[in-house]
Parts: structure tokens; sequence; C-alpha cells
């Protein structure tokens, strides 16, 4: 007796197979726990032994450099290799901020904040997303050229040091990082996206994005106490 795949139907009407999308989930769920604690210690590592900023040129340059590779190698195990040399420099890249958060006088508290709100989030989007039926296909281009023009408005804050425009850029870029945690779900849900490398790089960029910038606003509320 032959059995048939078990289909999804979602509402914009494409039939998709309800494992592979729950198998691509789970494992970029596996996948991601992994390297957001990979991350998280070389953050750590970066603070206790104070390692300076890599400065922009050269995160920009590791930063799209490694999501090339991971690219072309996203159905090999070296994609999954750089998978965790993208986390672990963008970890570096936070030590430096971490550190100078923690020299404010309730720096610690701010981090603590950032972090309880960043997994918050990240758990009440993630549920809406794996349950809702509604169509969230049409955020991404949103979400892409809001995250383009807050790239430029935040490389603007930087060269002409505008304080606040760049805190203006942190709570866009939290707002558009919790649209992107949502979008980037339901695409793997719904079967827009396969690849759980690929899926796994996206989640972690949003998830790092929310909470530097939410680590950002905090850092400057509990400067002002």
């Amino acid at each position: 007796m032959q059995t048939r795949p078990t289909v999804l139907a979602v509402p914009y009407g494409t039939a998709i197979d309800r494992g592979t999308a729950h198998r691509v989930l789970r494992n970029t769920y596996a996948l991601l726990s992994m390297t957001l604690l990979f991350s998280a210690t070389v953050a750590a590592a970066a603070v206790a032994f104070s390692l300076p900023a890599p400065g922009l040129i050269l995160t920009l340059v590791v930063y799209f450099g490694l999501l090339f590779g991971i690219h072309k190698l996203k159905n090999s195990a070296g994609g999954i290799g750089l998978v965790f040399a993208l986390t672990g420099f963008m970890g570096w890249t936070l030590g430096p901020l971490l550190t100078r958060t923690l020299a404010l006088p309730a720096g610690g508290q701010a981090i603590a904040l950032a972090l309880g709100a960043t997994g918050a989030v990240f758990l009440a989007l993630s549920a809406y997303a794996t349950t809702t039926k509604r169509d969230l296909s049409w955020m991404g281009g949103f979400l892409f050229a809001g995250m383009v023009v807050a790239l430029l408005a935040g490389l603007a804050a930087i060269f002409f040091q505008i304080p606040a425009l760049a805190l203006t850029v942190s709570a866009v870029v939290a707002l558009l990082s919790a649209g992107l945690i949502l979008y980037e779900t339901k695409q793997i849900v719904d079967g827009g996206e396969t690849n759980y490398v690929l899926a796994t790089v996206s989640l972690f960029v949003s998830i790092f994005n929310l909470f530097t910038s939410l680590l950002q606003l905090f850092g400057f509320a509990s400067s002002d106490d």
C-alpha cells in the first residue's frame, strides 16, 4: 500500500511537503542554537580579553565575504563551517559593545534587559509564525528596503557623529529585525526556504541585529540614570 506525502496548503495556494518543512525548521533551530551559543562564547572571550573592535571596513569585508562563501557552499559541510566562522566573527564584533555597555552605571542591567527582550520577541514571533495561516510573503520586499535605508542612515550617523540619528536607526532596526524574524520563520514553515544553512544565517543575523539595537537603546537609557 502506497502512502502519499502529507502536504500543507498555505493561504496563497501553494502545497508543500509538511515533513520537509518541519525537518528544515527543526534543523534550522538546532544549528541556530549551536551558533548562538558559539557566538556568545566568543563575545564573552572578547570581553574577558578586552579584544579591540575589528573596524568597520574589516567587518564589512569579512561579513559579506563569509556570506558569499556560505551561499556557494550551502549544500556541503563547508557551508556549516563558514556559518560558525561568521557567527563567531559577529560574536567578536559584539565584544567591544558589551564592554562599553558594562562600563555604564547600569550596564549589566541593560545587557540583561536586551537579552531578555530579544529572547521573548524571538519566542513570541516564532510561535506566531509557526501557527498562523496568514500570508506574510508581502513583508519581504518592505523589510529588505527598510534595512537598506537603515544601513545607509546608520553609516551616516557614524561618519557624521549624530547620536540622535544613531538612536533612531537602532529603534528602526529593532522593529525591522523583529519583522524579519517573523517573515523568515514563516518562509521556512511555508516552504519558501528549504535550505537550513541559509535559514540559520538569516535568523541569526536578525536576532543579532535585534539584540544589538536593543542593547544600544537600553544602554543609552542607563547612561542617563
